[in-house]
């Protein structure tokens, strides 16, 4: 058995967890500031944790974080920082030579930098220098809609419905945002078969309520891991799971919570009861046999289908075609594998499917998605304590930042009450999309660039084409907390304004402020930092929009600096332009927040064209992979979340001090003369082309034969721009075919 799959772990948490994140907490924080952050985050008069948007308990823990949350906060409220020294000493090109992680390991940004044209090295700028610079490139456009507008999850509801207020208010739809790179299939998929773009459970509905949750493509003990606190309680009163993932995960097999003796002594608790090894972009064609075997033995909820759905009848006749053959050579599962599936999902009355981009980034996933609903309604599964559809954010306000209005496709009616509320007129052409912003950067068509948050350059597919479309832009003006790789290759211009995070004290006009983000579950709450900002020449990014705004648009309507000045301003602006915010400031002032209604959810009331939910036809497919080629999925390791890496370590899956690998049975390693341990390059296949990934490790591990795995970023060089998901436009970052070469003699990367 190779060495890194002994190192492998079979438990998730423990006390290796704790020890992981109390190290770097006191590295990048020190003893005091740590504890202080550390006793505020998650709690009701503290801060949201900056990671993932799983929700809290109403009754919290006295330490309500996991260890990459734990990580996450520590790389946010380090003590380092970067300055106008830094870039004196670093050129860009000094800084494109660097990694993601050395970029990011050097600290907080602390004062506003300005690179002009063919300048070597950017150098600091006076903010009101900046902010004009920003507003008359961007008054200087020919059109409104050579001006983008991209946000990351991390933004608060304030900051992100004063971005979209400005844009719209400009005369342009173009608001990209991560989520069309993340659950977009998943919004399309819920919108067009329940009428609601977002999941129908709570987390109580989990902890205590629900027979059976079904998680696919999704690794909670890397991604989520607050969330294997709920499958404990689901598992302690005799709930069960279904695993469905092409690689075996720690977090889905056992948790050791460290709250708990039996977590930092004994062996915890077992998680999953069936494990399903579906080859990728496998799970469609097991859903549609699972459909069909439950309606063939009448495991189906007739009365909720009856009163509630439509086209069922036309849906079962299409099960019934489904070959099992085709079926068992997508999944790579055998006839007795998806029977167990079956008996359990018959056996439970009340079912959860939980998902994550496992589900979501390839070509087909939207039908896969609504073939996930289809298995839902079968049982009645909507609307109902412990029963329905959980699609699994990724990012702490992700979800909040849509409900603010963060999408280049928004409908009719919010546009209208938006105009109405606001005193402006928007327009109804729609926007681009990160794909779409991408291709029009290439072809010119694009003038000002701003992103609030996040690291486009190293979230979005084709990293080589994405880096150069970025250098033909104007200005990019980057809204961020550190450095990172999208700052390393600038426009024409380029401008890095430093903000708050979530963990800093904001102070407006005299008076402490706080923001607010809803969860993967639509729970609005609360958020407030506690500690010292990195410098007094940090500014807040509601603060950051509304000043370019207010330089920008003269004579709108807005007044946009008395806004910032008072967050509670922004928030009666949200509550007279956003459904379902009435009353907001006195309802996110409740310890726990609110909740945003859900008509599925709450009322079985279904908001489609027909009424009732919709049962679907979803063609079973796949993606064609030559004779010698693999598919290939890119995942995070568990020493990073999104684009930010802590560590190159994978103690999970038993990897150490590198993140150039790629996983491959190895029967498919031996098929081609490759050994474990072996420096390969992978090469994607396309209409287009080859991309090459040189110089990684061949890791022999256990996923399905005919399949890969590496890890994201690095291998997002690897993704065509043009493949994409039909209807959501999502990068295939699940699907991607390659083959290994082996490195040539004497290279070493």
């Amino acid at each position: 058995m190779p060495a890194h799959e002994e190192r492998a772990k079979k438990a998730a948490a423990g006390p290796q967890g704790v020890w992981a994140a109390t190290k770097l907490a006191l590295q990048q924080m020190g003893g005091a500031r740590a504890l202080k952050a550390l006793h505020a985050v998650n709690q009701p008069d503290g801060f949201d944790c900056p990671s993932c948007a799983w929700p809290d308990p109403a009754k919290r823990h006295h330490a309500e974080f996991c260890e990459n949350g734990a990580k996450a906060v520590a790389w946010e409220a380090t003590r380092d920082t970067v300055g106008a020294e830094f870039f004196a000493q670093h050129p860009i090109s000094n800084l494109q030579q660097q990694s993601g992680h050395w970029l990011e390991s050097q600290g907080r940004l602390s004062q506003p930098v300005y690179r002009a044209a063919h300048d070597t090295h950017y150098r600091p700028i006076e903010w009101s220098a900046a902010f004009d610079i920003v507003a008359q490139r961007i008054a200087a456009l020919d059109d409104p809609n050579e001006a983008v507008f991209y946000t990351s999850g991390r933004a608060s509801n304030e900051a992100a419905f004063l971005y979209q207020l400005m844009a719209r208010s400009l005369g342009t739809n173009n608001l990209p945002d991560c989520s069309n790179m993340c659950h977009e299939s998943s919004g399309v998929a819920l919108t067009q078969t329940i009428g609601v773009g977002k999941g129908t459970v709570s987390l109580e509905d989990i902890r205590d309520h629900a027979d059976l949750i079904v998680i696919m493509g999704q690794n909670p003990g890397t991604n989520h891991p607050r969330m294997l606190t709920s499958l404990e309680a689901l598992k302690k009163r005799g709930g069960r799971i279904v695993a469905i993932n092409p690689l075996p995960e720690a977090g889905l097999m056992r948790f050791k919570n460290p709250q708990r003796p039996s977590g930092v002594v004994g062996g915890g608790t077992a998680l999953s009861d069936v494990y399903l090894p579906v080859r990728v972009n496998g799970d469609l064609a097991l859903l549609l046999e699972v459909n069909r075997r439950l309606v063939q033995r009448g495991a189906v909820d007739h009365s909720f289908i009856e009163a509630f759905t439509d086209g069922f009848q036309a849906a079962a006749q299409h099960w019934s075609s489904v070959d099992p053959v085709a079926v068992s050579g997508l999944t790579g599962l055998t006839s007795e594998q998806i029977e167990q599936f079956v008996d359990e999902v018959a056996g439970a009355d009340r079912v959860i499917v939980c998902w994550a981009m496992g589900l979501t980034q390839h070509r087909n996933s939207v039908a896969t998605i609504r073939e996930v609903v289809n298995l839902l309604l079968l049982g009645g599964n909507i609307g109902r304590p412990g029963a329905g559809a959980c699609p699994v954010r990724g990012h702490s306000n992700v979800q909040g930042d849509r409900t603010m209005g963060i999408y280049e496709k928004p409908t009719e009616a919010f546009l209208t009450r938006l105009d109405e509320a606001m005193g402006i007129t928007s327009s109804r052409a729609p926007g681009l999309d990160v794909v779409d912003t991408i291709t029009a950067m290439q072809r010119g068509r694009v003038g000002v660039f701003m992103t609030l948050g996040g690291n486009f350059a190293s979230a979005t597919p084709d990293t080589e084409a994405t880096e150069i479309a970025l250098g033909q832009v104007g200005l990019t003006v980057h809204v961020s907390t550190k450095l990172n790789r999208s700052h390393a290759v600038p426009g024409v211009e380029s401008l890095i304004l430093p903000s708050l995070g979530r963990s800093d004290t904001d102070v407006q006009a005299g008076a402490r402020q706080f923001v607010t983000v809803e969860d993967s579950m639509s729970v609005v709450h609360r958020s407030q930092g506690s500690l010292r900002p990195p410098g007094e020449d940090v500014l807040s990014e509601p603060v950051i929009v509304a000043e370019i705004a207010h330089r920008l648009l003269a004579g709108n309507p807005i007044d946009w600096l008395g806004a910032a000045a008072d967050y509670d301003r922004i928030r009666n602006h949200i509550e007279s332009a956003i459904d379902g915010f009435d009353g907001f400031n006195a309802r996110v002032r409740e310890p726990n927040g609110f909740v945003l209604a859900n008509p599925p959810r709450d009322v079985r009331e279904f908001p489609t064209a027909s009424g009732r939910a919709r049962f679907t036809i979803n063609q079973m497919d796949g993606v064609a992979v030559p004779e010698g080629y693999l598919l290939l999925q890119t995942m995070r390791s568990h020493d990073q979340f999104n684009t930010t890496v802590y560590g190159l370590d994978d103690r999970y899956r038993g990897v150490q001090g590198t993140r150039d690998v790629v996983f491959v049975h190895p029967d498919d390693l031996a098929a081609q003369n490759l050994r474990d341990g072996q420096r390969l390059d992978v090469v994607s296949v396309s209409s287009d082309g080859e991309r090459r990934m040189r110089g990684v490790v061949a890791v022999a591990y256990p996923t399905p034969q005919g399949c890969a795995a590496a890890y994201f970023p690095e291998a997002n060089v690897l993704i065509p721009l043009h493949s994409t998901a039909l209807e959501s436009n999502t990068p295939t970052s699940k699907s991607v075919v390659v083959r290994l070469e082996a490195a040539p003699v004497g290279r070493l990367s």
